[in-house]
């Protein structure tokens, strides 16, 4: 009898969807988030498609201008695990049948602000209505160095793992905007309600890791996940050490009183940080990138030989208790 094993995202995409981008380079055989187009003689077209819906990717009690916010940040971050500045952005709006003018005002309110903060520009798209929820795709161009953009490929071994910023806040945000975690203090809950709701995409970051990084990916799966897909796209192992993993003041509370919580942040996603691969002796370079961001970078693991992830915990192998976010 036929198996009716459902196929997952990955497997979704390699078996039905890269055959058909194969005779494209650019498209690295859909191994990572961007594409680049030849632009000119000293730059390529990064270009990134995301969509976000209503009560999967946002909350049904969300502010339009933060709608707005968290889908074009999305793309942003993606923007950014390739290297590239933000140029432009084309939008696909599918609005419920029950939509009202004022939601559109301040959905449009929040793009401009966006557009302001990071210097990107509407140029086009799409606007339906739909019977099903409120649906937003965007696609973002960027640019970055001909023939220097970042993918998920590329990470040799030996290469160390780093991430930005703190991992965690955003998994256990969703939950604490779920009305969860309410022993944990008001602050620390808003904080963490906070990072979960408005990205902060590290687009400043991104664009300095040419030249410095081999790989990169966003985290919005899962630290567990987008690291491991790093490693898989490079067709290597990964390593990471838990304890070197940066944590918020709020997150590591969170974690002290309920120790359990360390499947979330290492699962969770929603943390649209960086993960990157970077050889040991570009280590200052790195370092160097990351303060002129502003952005803090730690190293939390390496990259070697073999396939799949390994987490230790002061040394030991412990058992991975969930991968990350899967949308099958």
């Amino acid at each position: 009898m036929a198996s009716c094993r459902r196929v997952g995202e990955f497997e979704l995409i390699a078996r039905h969807f890269a055959p058909l981008a194969r005779s494209f380079a650019g498209a690295g055989g859909l191994e990572s988030d961007n594409a680049f187009l030849a632009s000119d003689r000293r730059h390529d077209t990064a270009v990134k498609t995301d969509t976000v819906v209503a009560g999967v990717h946002f909350l049904d009690d969300e502010t339009p201008e933060r709608v707005a916010a968290k889908a074009l940040r999305t793309c942003l971050s993606d923007l950014a695990a390739g290297g590239a500045a933000p140029l432009a952005y084309q939008l696909s709006l599918a609005l419920p049948r029950n939509w009202q003018e004022r939601w559109v005002q301040g959905f449009a309110r929040g793009l401009a602000a966006d557009q302001r903060r990071y210097g990107i520009v509407l140029c086009g798209g799409d606007t339906v209505v739909t019977p099903g929820p409120l649906t937003i795709t965007i696609t973002a161009f960027g640019t970055v160095p001909r023939g220097k953009g970042l993918g998920r490929t590329g990470a040799r071994i030996g290469d160390e793992l780093w991430a930005s910023g703190t991992i965690g806040d955003g998994a256990l945000g969703l939950l604490a905007a779920r009305g969860g975690l309410k022993w944990l203090g008001a602050r620390d809950r808003k904080m963490l309600e906070d990072r979960y709701r408005l990205p902060r995409p590290r687009t400043a970051l991104g664009k300095r890791l040419i030249g410095i990084a081999r790989a990169a990916a966003d985290v919005s799966d899962g630290l567990l996940a987008d690291a491991g897909h790093v490693a898989a796209a490079s067709r290597l192992a990964v390593h990471i050490e838990r304890e070197q993993i940066p944590l918020s003041g709020a997150t590591r509370r969170a974690l002290t009183l309920a120790p359990a919580l360390w499947a979330n942040v290492l699962g969770g996603g929603d943390d649209y940080e960086l993960v990157i691969a970077v050889p040991p002796r570009k280590r200052a370079a790195l370092l160097a990138a990351a303060r002129l961001a502003d952005v803090q970078v730690t190293p939390i693991g390496r990259f070697e030989r073999g396939g799949g992830t390994r987490l230790t915990v002061d040394g030991k192998t412990m058992k991975v208790p969930r991968a990350g976010y899967v949308h099958f």
